[in-house]
C-alpha cells in the first residue's frame, strides 16, 4: 500500500479586489474603482462601504438611520479654589478654611463629593496658589490659617 500525495492546481494569479474603501477630509467612506470607474457613497462608516465593496444592498445615505443628536455639553461645575475666591471676594473680612467650606456649601457654589476633611484640600490649594503665582495669587494670606482676598 502506497501513499500517493495529491496536490491541487494553484491559480496562476489570485484575484486582487478591483475597488478600495477610502476616507475624505470630511470622515466619510467611498468605495472607488482602481480603474477609474464611478464612485460610490458617501457611507456613513466603514462597515457600510465594506458591504457596499461585497456587493451587498448598498444603504443609501438619505435613507439611513439618523444620527444620534448630540448632547448639549453640561455647564462646568465650580471647584472648590474657584468658589473660596467668590465668597471671599464677596466679603472684606479674612475666613479660615472650614469657614469658607461652610459658607460655599449655603451659597450653593460648592459641596464636598464625600471627603472627610475638605477643608485641609481646600488650605492646601489655596497654600499652593500663593506660592506658585506670587502676586497674581488671587488669595492673600492674613494671620495663621485666615485667608482674604486680594483686593
Amino acid at each position: 500500500m502506497s501513499k500517493k500525495k495529491t496536490t491541487t492546481p494553484k491559480s496562476a494569479k489570485s484575484t486582487t479586489p478591483t475597488t478600495q474603501v477610502k476616507k475624505d477630509a470630511k470622515g466619510r467612506f467611498w468605495v472607488v474603482p482602481k480603474d477609474g470607474g464611478t464612485e460610490q457613497g458617501p457611507f456613513d462608516n466603514k462597515k457600510q462601504a465594506l458591504d457596499a465593496k461585497a456587493g451587498a444592498p448598498a444603504v443609501d445615505a438619505k435613507t439611513a438611520k439618523p444620527a444620534k443628536a448630540k448632547k448639549e455639553p453640561k455647564a462646568k461645575r465650580v471647584g472648590a479654589l474657584d468658589a473660596a475666591a467668590q465668597v471671599l471676594a464677596g466679603t472684606k473680612d479674612a475666613m479660615n478654611c472650614k469657614d469658607l467650606i461652610d459658607a460655599m456649601g449655603k451659597k450653593g457654589l460648592w459641596t464636598s463629593p464625600g471627603g472627610k476633611t475638605p477643608h485641609a484640600t481646600l488650605y492646601s490649594a489655596i497654600i499652593r496658589e500663593i506660592a506658585l503665582k506670587g502676586k497674581e495669587s488671587r488669595f492673600v494670606k492674613k494671620d495663621r490659617g485666615m485667608f482674604a482676598a486680594k483686593a
